[in-house]
Protein backbone atom coordinates (compact mmCIF):
# COMPACT_ATOMS: atom_id res chain seq x y z
CA UNK A 1 0.00 0.00 0.00
CA UNK A 2 1.47 3.27 -1.17
CA UNK A 3 1.07 6.63 0.81
CA UNK A 4 2.63 9.91 1.26
CA UNK A 5 3.56 11.02 3.95
CA UNK A 6 4.95 15.03 4.11
CA UNK A 7 7.41 14.73 1.07
CA UNK A 8 7.98 10.91 1.18
CA UNK A 9 6.57 8.24 -0.73
CA UNK A 10 5.96 5.40 2.00
CA UNK A 11 5.70 1.55 0.67
CA UNK A 12 3.30 0.19 3.78
CA UNK A 13 4.27 -3.64 3.64
CA UNK A 14 1.66 -6.14 5.67
CA UNK A 15 2.05 -9.74 6.96
CA UNK A 16 -0.86 -11.73 7.79
CA UNK A 17 -0.61 -12.78 10.95
CA UNK A 18 2.58 -11.00 12.02
CA UNK A 19 1.42 -8.02 14.81
CA UNK A 20 4.66 -6.35 13.84
CA UNK A 21 4.61 -5.93 9.99
CA UNK A 22 7.45 -4.53 7.93
CA UNK A 23 5.98 -1.02 7.78
CA UNK A 24 7.90 1.36 6.10
CA UNK A 25 9.94 1.57 3.34
CA UNK A 26 10.95 4.83 1.94
CA UNK A 27 10.83 4.59 -1.73
CA UNK A 28 12.36 7.61 -2.64
CA UNK A 29 15.12 6.89 -0.28
CA UNK A 30 15.61 3.59 -1.79
CA UNK A 31 15.16 5.17 -5.12
CA UNK A 32 18.33 7.89 -4.48
CA UNK A 33 20.32 5.23 -2.70
CA UNK A 34 20.59 2.73 -5.88
CA UNK A 35 21.48 5.83 -8.03
CA UNK A 36 24.49 6.37 -5.88
CA UNK A 37 25.25 2.87 -6.30
CA UNK A 38 24.88 3.35 -9.91
CA UNK A 39 26.89 6.55 -9.91
CA UNK A 40 29.86 4.71 -8.19
CA UNK A 41 29.28 1.66 -10.22
CA UNK A 42 29.92 4.27 -13.23
CA UNK A 43 32.73 5.90 -11.57
CA UNK A 44 34.52 2.80 -11.42
CA UNK A 45 33.88 1.48 -14.78
CA UNK A 46 35.15 4.68 -15.86
CA UNK A 47 38.59 4.90 -13.88
CA UNK A 48 39.33 1.36 -14.46
CA UNK A 49 39.05 1.90 -18.49
CA UNK A 50 42.36 4.22 -17.55
CA UNK A 51 44.03 1.57 -16.75
CA UNK A 52 46.34 0.36 -19.63
CA UNK A 53 45.86 -3.70 -20.34
CA UNK A 54 49.88 -4.04 -20.30
CA UNK A 55 51.14 -3.66 -17.31
CA UNK A 56 54.31 -2.08 -18.53
CA UNK A 57 52.86 0.55 -20.47
CA UNK A 58 52.67 4.25 -19.14
CA UNK A 59 50.08 5.27 -16.98
CA UNK A 60 47.06 7.71 -17.78
CA UNK A 61 46.74 10.53 -16.61
CA UNK A 62 43.04 8.40 -14.70
CA UNK A 63 45.68 5.50 -13.71
CA UNK A 64 48.02 7.76 -12.16
CA UNK A 65 44.84 9.40 -10.06
CA UNK A 66 43.75 6.47 -9.49
CA UNK A 67 47.20 4.76 -7.94
CA UNK A 68 47.20 8.00 -6.22
CA UNK A 69 43.88 7.91 -4.62
CA UNK A 70 43.65 4.61 -3.24
CA UNK A 71 47.60 5.40 -1.57
CA UNK A 72 46.15 7.76 0.19
CA UNK A 73 42.62 6.37 1.22
CA UNK A 74 45.33 3.86 2.42
CA UNK A 75 47.10 5.48 4.00
CA UNK A 76 44.39 7.53 6.19
CA UNK A 77 41.80 5.22 6.68
CA UNK A 78 43.84 2.04 7.16
CA UNK A 79 47.35 2.80 7.82
CA UNK A 80 47.71 1.32 11.16
CA UNK A 81 46.61 -2.29 9.65
CA UNK A 82 49.35 -4.99 8.75
CA UNK A 83 49.90 -4.20 4.86
CA UNK A 84 47.96 -7.47 3.50
CA UNK A 85 44.93 -6.76 5.61
CA UNK A 86 44.72 -2.93 4.88
CA UNK A 87 44.99 -3.96 1.08
CA UNK A 88 42.16 -6.85 1.55
CA UNK A 89 40.00 -4.07 3.52
CA UNK A 90 40.42 -1.00 1.02
CA UNK A 91 37.48 -1.74 -1.50
CA UNK A 92 35.31 -1.95 1.85
CA UNK A 93 36.37 0.78 3.84
CA UNK A 94 36.60 3.03 0.71
CA UNK A 95 33.72 2.22 -1.05
CA UNK A 96 32.10 2.60 2.57
CA UNK A 97 33.19 6.17 2.70
CA UNK A 98 32.47 6.83 -0.88
CA UNK A 99 28.78 5.47 -0.67
CA UNK A 100 28.06 8.09 2.78
CA UNK A 101 29.58 11.26 1.09
CA UNK A 102 27.63 10.93 -1.96
CA UNK A 103 24.54 10.34 -0.19
CA UNK A 104 25.40 13.29 2.72
CA UNK A 105 25.96 15.22 -0.92
CA UNK A 106 22.94 14.33 -2.31
CA UNK A 107 20.49 17.09 -0.01
CA UNK A 108 22.57 19.80 -1.80
CA UNK A 109 20.90 19.18 -4.67
CA UNK A 110 17.78 21.80 -5.76
CA UNK A 111 15.58 18.70 -6.51
CA UNK A 112 12.00 18.80 -5.04
CA UNK A 113 11.22 15.48 -2.45
CA UNK A 114 14.91 14.31 -2.75
CA UNK A 115 16.89 13.85 0.39
CA UNK A 116 19.79 12.56 1.62
CA UNK A 117 19.15 9.04 2.54
CA UNK A 118 21.23 8.86 5.40
CA UNK A 119 18.50 11.11 6.70
CA UNK A 120 16.76 7.75 7.12
CA UNK A 121 17.82 5.75 10.66
CA UNK A 122 17.15 2.44 8.18
CA UNK A 123 19.93 3.47 5.84
CA UNK A 124 22.52 4.22 8.55
CA UNK A 125 21.54 1.47 10.97
CA UNK A 126 22.24 -0.96 7.90
CA UNK A 127 25.41 0.25 7.41
CA UNK A 128 26.75 0.01 11.14
CA UNK A 129 25.07 -3.73 11.24
CA UNK A 130 27.15 -4.09 8.13
CA UNK A 131 30.32 -3.40 9.73
CA UNK A 132 29.17 -4.72 13.14
CA UNK A 133 29.17 -8.74 10.75
CA UNK A 134 32.74 -7.49 9.49
CA UNK A 135 33.80 -6.83 13.05
CA UNK A 136 33.05 -10.15 13.50
CA UNK A 137 34.32 -12.13 10.51
CA UNK A 138 37.68 -10.61 10.66
CA UNK A 139 37.74 -10.64 13.76
CA UNK A 140 37.36 -14.71 13.33
CA UNK A 141 39.09 -15.11 10.64
CA UNK A 142 42.79 -13.47 11.98
CA UNK A 143 42.06 -13.98 15.63
CA UNK A 144 40.67 -17.80 15.58
CA UNK A 145 36.54 -17.89 16.31
CA UNK A 146 37.60 -19.42 19.74
CA UNK A 147 40.25 -16.42 21.18
CA UNK A 148 37.76 -14.17 19.04
CA UNK A 149 34.37 -15.17 21.14
CA UNK A 150 36.60 -15.53 24.45
CA UNK A 151 36.81 -11.82 24.51
CA UNK A 152 33.86 -11.38 25.43
CA UNK A 153 34.89 -13.41 28.98
CA UNK A 154 37.69 -10.76 29.71
CA UNK A 155 38.63 -9.26 32.35
CA UNK A 156 35.99 -11.66 33.93
CA UNK A 157 33.47 -13.92 32.83
CA UNK A 158 30.87 -12.61 34.48
CA UNK A 159 30.77 -9.23 32.48
CA UNK A 160 29.89 -11.40 29.12
CA UNK A 161 26.43 -9.20 29.59
CA UNK A 162 28.14 -5.77 29.69
CA UNK A 163 30.74 -6.49 27.04
CA UNK A 164 27.82 -8.00 24.51
CA UNK A 165 25.52 -4.51 25.33
CA UNK A 166 28.62 -2.30 24.70
CA UNK A 167 29.85 -4.16 21.85
CA UNK A 168 26.36 -3.37 20.02
CA UNK A 169 25.75 0.07 22.06
CA UNK A 170 28.87 0.64 19.79
CA UNK A 171 26.98 -0.12 16.45
CA UNK A 172 24.05 2.00 17.70
CA UNK A 173 26.42 4.70 18.13
CA UNK A 174 27.98 4.47 15.13
CA UNK A 175 24.61 4.57 13.24
CA UNK A 176 23.02 7.81 15.31
CA UNK A 177 26.07 9.78 14.88
CA UNK A 178 25.62 9.80 10.99
CA UNK A 179 21.97 9.93 11.35
CA UNK A 180 21.80 13.03 13.48
CA UNK A 181 24.24 14.31 12.05
CA UNK A 182 22.75 14.53 8.97
CA UNK A 183 19.71 15.23 9.90
CA UNK A 184 19.63 17.83 12.12
CA UNK A 185 21.77 20.08 9.73
CA UNK A 186 18.85 19.66 7.51
CA UNK A 187 16.43 20.23 10.11
CA UNK A 188 18.36 23.52 10.98
CA UNK A 189 18.71 24.63 7.47
CA UNK A 190 14.57 24.10 7.14
CA UNK A 191 13.72 25.97 10.59
CA UNK A 192 16.23 29.13 9.79
CA UNK A 193 14.55 29.22 5.79
CA UNK A 194 10.85 28.84 7.14
CA UNK A 195 11.29 31.35 10.37
CA UNK A 196 14.13 33.93 8.94
CA UNK A 197 15.97 34.11 5.88
CA UNK A 198 14.40 32.03 3.23
CA UNK A 199 16.59 32.92 0.07
CA UNK A 200 20.70 33.52 0.98
CA UNK A 201 21.07 31.71 4.97
CA UNK A 202 19.59 28.82 4.07
CA UNK A 203 21.42 28.28 0.76
CA UNK A 204 24.77 28.93 2.70
CA UNK A 205 23.61 26.33 5.63
CA UNK A 206 22.99 24.09 3.03
CA UNK A 207 26.53 23.83 1.39
CA UNK A 208 28.02 24.17 5.07
CA UNK A 209 25.75 21.02 6.07
CA UNK A 210 25.65 19.26 2.83
CA UNK A 211 29.10 19.22 1.62
CA UNK A 212 31.78 20.09 4.29
CA UNK A 213 29.64 18.73 7.29
CA UNK A 214 28.51 15.64 5.08
CA UNK A 215 32.08 14.96 3.93
CA UNK A 216 33.24 14.69 7.75
CA UNK A 217 30.74 12.58 8.70
CA UNK A 218 31.45 10.08 5.82
CA UNK A 219 35.19 10.67 6.85
CA UNK A 220 34.06 9.84 10.66
CA UNK A 221 31.93 6.98 9.79
CA UNK A 222 34.82 5.54 7.44
CA UNK A 223 37.47 5.77 10.34
CA UNK A 224 34.80 4.14 12.57
CA UNK A 225 34.40 1.49 10.56
CA UNK A 226 38.24 1.01 10.39
CA UNK A 227 39.06 1.32 14.10
CA UNK A 228 36.20 -1.19 15.15
CA UNK A 229 37.76 -4.14 12.54
CA UNK A 230 41.33 -2.89 13.99
CA UNK A 231 40.37 -3.78 17.74
CA UNK A 232 38.76 -6.78 16.48
CA UNK A 233 41.59 -8.60 14.70
CA UNK A 234 44.73 -7.54 17.35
Amino acid sequence: MLETLGKKLILYLEVPGVPLALRSLDLVTVAVALAVTGVLCLGAWWLRRGLPADPEAPLSRRGAFLIAALELAETQLLGGFPKKLARELLPIVLTLFLFVLLCNWVGVLPIPYIASPTQDINVTFSLALMVYALVHVYGARQRGLRRHLRSYLEPYPFLLPMNLIGDFGRTLSHAFRLFGNVLGGAILTTIVAVKFAPVLVPAGLNLWFGLFVGAIQALVFALLAAAYIHIAVE
